[in-house]
């Protein structure tokens, strides 16, 4: 398939006419669905995150007997990440993916986890995930009006890339304008290392970086990879600054109207699907540097230490130790060791 090389025209032919789901579902037995709910993503349909919830609703129809028909919008058809969130707050759609950066906004603490330079590795992320900092991130989800119905998917540990120079030390940041997501942690991150972020919803980041609005972006290499990243940059620094996770969200009116047996199997499944999605990214993580570089982004790595020893020169780790409390700070700090 050709895919155009402006992000804003292929955007526009995904999202034209009315918005189509990304599967058509499989044929169930029975009669026909008795609830007919949206659930919206941000990724290129090609992302395992679309290729994951596809098969978990597949799933949960057939073990429904077709009574609960969930399509499946990716990419962003029905609005930017801010939107999606606002969307699934009012009932607009029953059901979001959407990465615990973005969530941070409207769920503060989701943001802990974007915390710079805390995770050395997939194993400190997970047991903190799937552990006591998980299960309290999540109570504050569902105390906040929306409900967290599985446990978090892998986004990937993010990675900076460039139009004009490679990052290798914290001085490079220096007055670099680079494109973050509306995510306070982000914006406070790369601030406190000097360069200069600037705040853009995904489905825009192609389009600001082919116009040269800003200079570069930071996001996991299946992001570079499937939104085509590498067409409009030139250099990968493998910082892996933060990790990010992906919250599976529900309207709370669309989830209780659920009954309790049909609730159990979609969480079933999206837990089921979790654990795929992370294999997904795990292989990927083992290949995209070598197939990225074929597409010519010029990778190169870091002393990630030389990062976290110029951010313990600021306030940062402190600043938001003071905004998620002690409680928060104290189960992130379990899985990392202390921090400042």
């Amino acid at each position: 398939m050709t895919v155009p090389a402006n992000r804003s025209t292929r955007r526009a032919l995904l999202a034209a006419g009315s918005a189509l789901p990304l599967v058509a579902l499989v044929g169930h037995r029975g009669a026909a669905a008795q609830f007919n709910l949206k659930f919206a993503t941000g990724q290129d349909p090609t992302h395992p995150i679309n290729t994951r919830v596809a098969e978990a609703l597949a799933r949960i129809r057939e073990a429904t007997n077709g009574q609960v028909n969930i399509r499946l919008f990716p990419a962003n058809q029905l609005g930017s990440d801010t939107d999606l969130l606002s969307q699934v707050r009012s009932g607009g759609i029953d059901f979001l993916n959407l990465s615990t950066s973005i969530l941070a906004t409207f769920v503060p603490v989701t943001g802990i986890v974007n915390t710079g330079f805390a995770f050395v590795d997939y194993e400190a992320v997970w047991k903190a995930m799937d552990g006591a900092l998980g299960q309290y991130i999540r109570a504050q989800i569902d105390r906040a009006g929306i409900v967290s119905v599985s446990m978090l998917y892998d986004n990937g540990f993010r990675q900076i890339t460039t139009s004009t120079k490679p990052i290798t030390t914290p001085a490079d940041l220096s007055g670099l304008k680079l494109r973050v997501p509306p995510a306070p942690m982000l914006t406070s991150l790369f601030k406190a290392l000097g360069a200069g972020p600037a705040s853009i919803n995904f489905n825009e980041v192609y389009s600001a970086l082919q116009t040269k609005v800003v200079e570069g972006q930071e996001n996991p290499l299946a992001i570079i990879a499937t939104a085509r990243i590498y067409e409009v940059q030139k250099f990968c620094s493998m910082t892996g600054h933060v990790w990010d996770g992906y919250c599976f969200l529900a309207n709370r009116r669309s989830w209780t109207a659920l009954p309790p047996d049909v609730q159990a199997i979609a969480i079933r499944e999206f837990d089921r699907s979790a654990l795929d999605e992370r294999a997904d990214i795990a292989r990927l993580n083992d290949t995209l540097r070598q197939d990225l570089t074929a597409k010519g982004l010029v990778f190169n790595d870091v002393n990630r230490d030389l990062f976290r020893t110029a951010l313990t020169r600021t306030s940062f780790y402190t600043d938001w130790k003071a905004r998620y409390g002690e409680t928060a700070w104290g189960l992130l700090e379990q899985t990392t060791g202390r921090l400042g």
